[in-house]
């Protein structure tokens, strides 16, 4: 086998680059481990907890025992199926804010700042939305972008919270302004997920250019510094007459790497492997965003508990199946808010996601009937964990160690957010639904009980990312340059999530797009040109943290 371009990885970013690459009329192969994404279980919004840990979708990843989380063995879903993640994740969508990526930018990855990237993030979407202001949105491309009709009275209320609290309302968060209580939007489209499968590779692999196989890759082959191919695990080889493009995710992209002989030295040498490539930043830098779910008892009967009874479930399923409408069509994310957690801090730092139920993400529900909760925590964790090998075997899962809340600034950072949500659930238009607090619970009030809390339930949100970081090339930890290109070999990019110097502010899914994209382009030696859109940054966000009042002591 052989192609001008092998791309490892069907997920998010790896989709992208395919199919740009196969619209330029290269001939182009995907590498991909996981199966077909057919099934009710991907494709109806309102059953996304169920795709997280079934063997047949999911690598099924868990971390090293976090020491500053009660030792816990956490999950690390990874999509292992055509669309990688964005088949098996909560269908959100989430941009990051504008200066997320001029931090990018200053931090060495020149030619990525907002306005470098903004093109991009239009090129790939066709956006649905009925507010806030087009010259920031897409109109024609490959992923639909829609927002739930917010039917169940909760959904306004938490915005209409959000506002009596002081933060104020945000048309369109992926556009003008990311500040503020609004409308959560979605890869949703016609009542069905809308996965990078959906959008970007089965057009591709409708061109004669184009072709996937299956496999499990072993490592890229090298000659005199040059990547010429990717071995698979059952020995075949697939040669590559032009590049190599490694887009298999924040975890699976630095194993690849370390197998093929990049990455550190030393680690290398401790499992046999022949350096290629001896650079330190390969599996280091690893972020993510720890959640919390802020639960609530309703004291009146308004969630949609009563659909996840095994007939509410029936009912919800049977009409989905056959109209692709009601609750299954959505992915219940209907609502959401970006605050910032103090006066001094430029943009938002914490997120919601709002849930009309409450219910964990692997779908149990506590005892009580009706109710509701925000997921919530901090942005921008100063935490870093690292991705290394096991052994050789490309088959064994590689020690994944996020080293969460392994700061101070975690700790407090952490406690703010859970303070000004409770805030937020004590104004008018969510007290009235209010019986009772869930989780953390009245009792934690302090900050010891509320530690305890947060290292006994906080939960990984899957943002996992950072692992092969772009920068320049003068940097001993930068693994890509800014063209996507793997310094200190040739022939090899990589594109995904895995390059992100900094986690973005929000899901990753559209961000991890948006690389695909651009580094498709810059592998056609190609771009878009830079769009010089101003967002909205709060003007006295040095002085003052929302509109109507400071924040309390509590919170501090």
């Amino acid at each position: 086998m052989e192609a001008d371009y092998v791309v490892i990885g069907a997920g998010s970013a790896g989709c992208a680059v395919t199919y740009r690459l196969a619209e330029a009329g290269k001939s182009v192969l995907v590498v991909e481990h996981g199966g077909s994404d057919w099934g009710p279980f991907i494709n109806m919004p309102a059953a996304l907890s169920y795709p997280m840990g079934m063997k047949r979708y999911d690598w099924g990843y868990v971390t090293e025992p976090e020491p500053h989380m009660n030792n816990r063995v956490m999950a690390c879903p990874r999509g292992k199926v055509v669309g990688g993640s964005s088949s098996i994740n909560g269908m959100i969508y989430v941009r990051g804010h504008a200066r997320d990526f001029d931090t990018w930018a200053e931090m060495g990855a020149d030619g990525w700042s907002y306005a470098d990237v903004l093109p991009y993030f239009k090129r790939a979407e066709t956006w649905h939305g009925d507010a806030g202001e087009p010259a920031f949105r897409g109109s024609d491309g490959p992923v639909h972008v829609t927002r739930g009709t917010r039917k169940n009275p909760l959904y306004q209320a938490f915005i209409d919270a959000g506002m009596q609290a002081g933060y104020g309302a945000t048309d369109d968060y992926n556009g003008y302004r990311q500040e503020g209580f609004g409308a959560f939007e979605m890869t949703v489209y016609k009542g069905k997920r809308w996965s990078a499968a959906s959008a970007y590779l089965r057009p591709a692999l409708a061109k004669p250019n184009c072709d996937m196989v299956r496999g499990l890759v072993q490592r890229i082959e090298f000659k005199e510094g040059r990547a010429t191919g990717v071995r698979l695990a059952d020995g075949s080889l697939i040669r590559v007459r032009c590049e190599v493009v490694l887009c298999a995710g924040a975890i699976n992209s630095p194993k690849i790497l370390m197998l093929s002989g990049i990455g550190p030295a030393k680690h290398l040498a401790e499992h046999g492997i022949s350096v290629v490539a001896d650079r330190a930043g390969v599996g280091q830098n690893l972020q993510d965003h720890l959640e919390m779910y802020i639960q609530y008892a309703a004291s009146k009967p308004v969630s949609i508990a009563p659909y996840w009874s095994l007939w509410g479930k029936a009912a919800v399923g049977a009409q989905w199946l056959f109209t692709k409408t009601g609750l299954g069509a959505t992915n219940n994310f209907e609502s959401c808010g970006f605050i910032r957690s103090s006066a001094g801090v430029e943009y938002p730092d914490i997120q919601y996601h709002f849930l009309p139920i409450a219910i964990r993400y692997d779908g149990q529900m506590p005892p009580g009937g009706h109710g509701f909760q925000a997921h919530t925590g901090p942005m921008r964790s100063p935490s870093r964990g690292e991705i290394t090998l096991r052994s050789q075997d490309p088959a064994q899962a590689p020690k994944i160690q996020f080293n969460y809340m392994s700061h101070e600034k975690d700790w407090r950072d952490f406690r703010r957010a859970i303070r000004l949500t409770r805030e937020i659930f004590a104004t008018e238009p969510m007290a009235e639904y209010v019986d009772h607090e869930i989780q953390p619970g009245d009792a934690a009030q302090f900050d010891d009980a509320l530690d305890a809390v947060i290292r006994e339930h906080a939960e990984s949100a899957y943002h996992p990312c950072g692992t092969a970081r772009v920068g320049q090339r003068n940097d001993p930890m930068s693994v890509v340059d800014p063209q996507t290109s793997v310094i200190g070999v040739s022939s090899l990019r990589v594109a995904d999530s895995s390059i992100f110097p900094l986690i973005p502010n929000g899901n990753l899914n559209a961000p991890s797009i948006m690389v695909g994209e651009k580094a498709a382009d810059h592998i056609l030696g190609r771009r878009v040109p830079a769009e010089n859109l101003t967002p909205w940054i709060a003007p006295d966000w040095q002085s003052t943290q929302r509109e109507s009042h400071a924040v309390k002591a509590a919170a501090e």
